[in-house]
């Protein structure tokens, strides 16, 4: 029998009851089976995504096992979508316990959105950059913020530049840098939070390479057909592993003192050293927020402030 994402994660006894979860992308995929798993374990949970049938579907299957659950739809690459995502969260809920910046995928097209940057970079980066800091006020004490970032950082380097034009676009670039800038927010995020009035834990995990997941599909040709199938073959990751990825850094007790952390199979891992550069992380912060034409959140940080996030720890990987 197939062990569910709660058990894989060892949190099958934990009771979530009362908490309150925001899991973006999750109409599908690992975004779905963590959603349900929540909802399982006792969260309400809001679904976020853009087909209403399939955040129905969602809906319908947490419900049933006696939590509540409502979807939202909001287009990514869309800045207004994304604030009026966290305004209807604010406005339909007393806080967020925890914040799943799950959304995301491998764009084949080369495109600019209205903020002048890549699809990619601004889905994958900006939009769960955005939604997080508006929702900063609306945050529980002790919240969780998990991103989904991905071991496809590797090899590379923050470029900015590079993502406000679309000449020689390479989806997998792009794909691999949006990954890079989501191990560089979480950092810069922990760090700031931890010098505010916030209390926030922030984390992000490597939920492995998942074929089921269906974050592909945009892939030219048969690749995404190709890719499915290889979810079949023994030892390669599944949906529900990757689930309980998102789960073990969402609720359990092992990851409480993880901020700032990038987490894969269940354990802190050090990643890459562009990743752990400090001054990028600032950068991709303070871009980020020249980009969205937003005043820079939580510039509460002290020029001089230094942080351990993510450098200097004993890890494995």
């Amino acid at each position: 029998m197939t062990s569910t994402p709660e058990q894989l994660a060892g949190v099958a006894d934990i009771d979530c009851t009362g908490m309150q979860a925001l899991v973006t992308g999750s109409t599908s995929g690992i975004g779905r089976a963590a959603a349900i798993a929540l909802g399982r374990l006792g969260a309400d949970v809001i679904v976020h995504g853009r087909d209403a049938t399939a955040g129905a579907d969602v809906v319908d299957t947490v419900t049933a096992y006696g939590a509540d659950a409502e979807f939202i739809a909001a287009d990514f690459a869309d800045v207004s979508a994304v604030r009026e995502l966290a305004a209807t969260v604010q406005s339909t809920t007393d806080g967020i316990d925890l914040l799943y910046n799950n959304a995301g995928g491998v764009f084949r097209d080369g495109q600019l959105t209205d903020c002048g940057v890549e699809y990619t970079f601004h889905v994958n980066h900006l939009a769960p950059y955005l939604l997080t800091t508006e929702l900063l006020d609306h945050l529980n004490t002790d919240a969780r913020v998990v991103t989904t970032a991905s071991a496809a950082h590797q090899g590379a380097s923050l470029d900015i530049n590079r993502t406000r034009t679309v000449d020689d676009h390479s989806a997998f670039w792009a794909y691999n840098h949006s990954k890079l800038a989501n191990i560089l927010f979480t950092t810069e995020l922990a760090k700031r939070v931890d010098a505010s009035k916030y209390t926030a834990t922030a984390v992000c995990v490597h939920p492995g390479a998942i074929p089921g997941s269906g974050f592909t599909r945009f892939l030219p040709g048969p690749l995404p057909r190709i890719i499915q199938s290889l979810e079949a073959v023994p030892g390669v990751t599944t949906v529900n592993d990757g689930a309980a990825e998102l789960l073990f850094a969402g609720i359990s007790s092992q990851a409480t003192d993880y901020s700032g952390q990038y987490l894969a199979s269940q354990q802190l891992k050090k990643p890459s050293s562009d990743a752990r550069d400090e001054a990028s992380a600032r950068r991709l912060w303070q871009e980020s927020a020249s980009i969205l034409d937003i005043t820079e959140p939580l510039n509460n940080l002290p020029d001089n402030q230094q942080s351990n996030s993510g450098v200097d720890i004993d890890v494995t990987g």
